[in-house]
């Protein structure tokens, strides 16, 4: 029998485990040294207090699938020309095909200062501590609400926003909107690249005046003074930055924005783990060099990557791995019959949930070209357009999809 090894027991992992296991023609090995297996789409709404932290959470053993032998050890360095992995113990482990689903690593000291700020005071993070986003948002009495992101790739590229809206969301409810300005500051040119969702968001941030700061890349955190520093990403003449007095901005130089804030939220720089950006099987960005279609290595054809860690120009979220397992499972399947690759090519596929407030969101599905891609089945839901706000997405979110994840994607069945 062959030996599949997977490194990372978060979504892609454990569903590529589960779903091998089903069809019972290969022994598989899941490397991952977590306690814990977290729903993290959650975490968005956890750090509005409309989720509770502890649903999100489950013991690894407990979400690992019956049949798997786990090494919950790290992954220290990876030999790809001898067929091996070596842990950080030291111990090898050998393998006849390999898929790599590690996820990211926050890089703290990719922006200046962050490290010394992040989740302590004024500035919070979902993606590192979303109790503390809680904590931040109920105590915020007014001033600048500062949202942003970095310029490297993210998990859920749509989370800085989401976070965003429903912060105004909060401070409209609890009647502080009027001395309160949110700032969403983004280095990307748009707010979102697929057309009929970002002409829904772009109403959105009309409807809660949220000040929209395209081509602003942190790169300064001064906690002490509660300043974030951005710097211009767009090449030619400066003519976004207009020094709205209520705002506090200042010039220094032509590239560099400074900004006071009374709350900052940020997603931190992120990056794939040391053990593949530092390998041969990354390319020269640092991202899992594999091809986009079938998900196979493009040096080692017995090696495969889905997930964050992957060099795949779409959104980084647990809908794309849901569409990425299957096509990895079967090609893998395929070559240990001695087949040729399936014809079934992942297109790039990814969603994501957009919360535009308490009750209400959008949902975005696109493809490698940013074709709008709704599912069909959102009209069993009667859901008509779902490029627009919807109390039932806020349902879909909150409901159906945390049910959906733990009761069918993490066992291998195809939702």
């Amino acid at each position: 029998m062959k030996k599949l090894v997977i490194i990372g027991g978060g979504t892609g992992g454990i569903m590529t485990a589960a779903q091998f296991l089903r069809k019972g023609n290969v022994a598989v090995t899941v490397i991952e040294p977590a306690e814990y297996h977290y729903y993290q789409p959650a975490w968005t709404l956890v750090g509005a207090n409309a989720y509770d932290y502890e649903k999100t959470k489950r013991r690894m053993a407990d979400v690992m699938p019956s049949g798997v032998e786990w090494i919950k050890e790290y992954a220290e360095r990876l030999e790809p020309a001898s067929n091996k992995v070596i842990l950080k113990s030291g111990k090898e482990v050998a393998y006849d095909y390999l898929v790599l689903s590690p996820g990211l690593v926050m890089d703290l000291d990719g922006i200046e200062g962050l490290r010394e700020a992040i989740d302590k005071g004024v500035v919070c993070s979902n993606y590192t501590d979303p109790k503390h986003t809680w904590e931040v948002l109920r105590n915020f009495k007014g001033g600048n609400a500062v949202f942003t992101q970095p310029t490297t790739p993210i998990k859920c590229g749509g989370a800085p926003q989401k976070i965003a809206y429903l912060a105004a969301d909060y401070f409209r409810k609890k009647g502080i909107s009027d001395k309160t300005n949110v700032i969403f500051a983004t280095p990307g040119g748009v707010i979102f690249g697929v057309k009929p969702v970002r002409e829904t968001l772009e109403k959105v941030i009309a409807n809660y005046g949220i000040h929209f700061k395209p081509h602003y890349a942190p790169v300064k955190i001064d906690v002490a003074n509660k300043v974030v520093t951005f710097k211009w990403t767009q090449t030619g003449e400066n003519q976004c930055v207009v020094n709205e007095d209520k705002l506090g901005e200042k010039m220094s130089g032509e590239q560099i924005i400074e900004m006071p804030f009374d709350m900052l939220h940020l997603a931190p720089p992120q990056a794939a783990p040391a053990f593949i950006k530092n390998s041969e099987l990354a390319n020269a960005a640092g991202w899992l060099d594999v091809d986009t279609g079938t998900l196979q290595h493009k040096k080692y054809p017995n090696i495969f990557g889905i997930g964050d860690a992957a060099a795949l120009p779409t959104a980084k979220t647990g809908a794309a791995i849901r569409k990425q397992v299957p096509v990895v499972v079967e090609n893998i399947t395929r070559l240990i019959k001695s087949q040729a690759l399936s014809d079934k090519k992942y297109n790039g596929y990814s969603s994501c949930p957009l919360v535009t407030g308490y009750g209400k969101m959008v949902l975005a599905e696109f493809d490698y070209d940013s074709n709008f891609t709704p599912d069909p089945k959102l009209k069993q839901m009667l859901i008509k357009d779902s490029s627009k706000e919807h109390w039932r997405l806020w349902i879909l979110k909150k409901f159906i999809l945390p049910r959906l994840y733990w009761n069918k994607m993490l066992k291998g069945i195809d939702v």
